[in-house]
């Protein structure tokens, strides 16, 4: 069965070459494109993995909204791509947010790039790491 990935972006077009680069390479793809903070509506969609493409080193929200998908232990155990151009803000959080199941893909990025990302984001090995940390902490990873 195909891995569902959700893909959040607040550009349409940017939403569907996620969505052509995905599909065509096997996946089933969801697509969202609104603010951020609405968490509730990630909660909807039962995906294995969330892309966020986001300028999440300028804003708050999107650190904010990636703090509350890894603090909600429904969500907490979904692996996350984000897609953000390098600032020393990214490159300083690098390593823990790997740790947390966050990989980041720093733009501009090749297709290749991303699909790699995506393969080893929706591996056995991430999705097990994850729920083991949360099953050791009891509290989300």
């Amino acid at each position: 069965m195909p891995k569902h990935i959700l893909v959040v972006n607040d550009t349409q077009e940017i939403l569907e070459l996620f969505s052509e680069i995905l599909t065509g390479a096997g996946y089933t793809v969801a697509l969202r494109t609104f603010e951020l903070r609405e968490v509730e509506a990630l909660r909807a969609v039962e995906s294995d993995l969330i892309i966020l493409d986001y300028i999440i080193s300028a804003e708050e929200d999107g650190w904010q909204t990636l703090q509350k998908l890894k603090m909600s232990s429904d969500l907490a155990t979904i692996p996350i791509i984000i897609c953000v151009a390098a600032s020393q803000r990214v490159k300083e959080l690098e390593g823990r947010l790997t740790d947390k199941g966050v990989m980041i893909v720093l733009k501009p990025f090749d297709i290749s790039d991303l699909l790699s990302a995506v393969k080893l984001m929706t591996s056995d090995k991430v999705v097990n790491t994850l729920a083991q940390r949360l099953l050791l902490h009891g509290r989300p990873a």
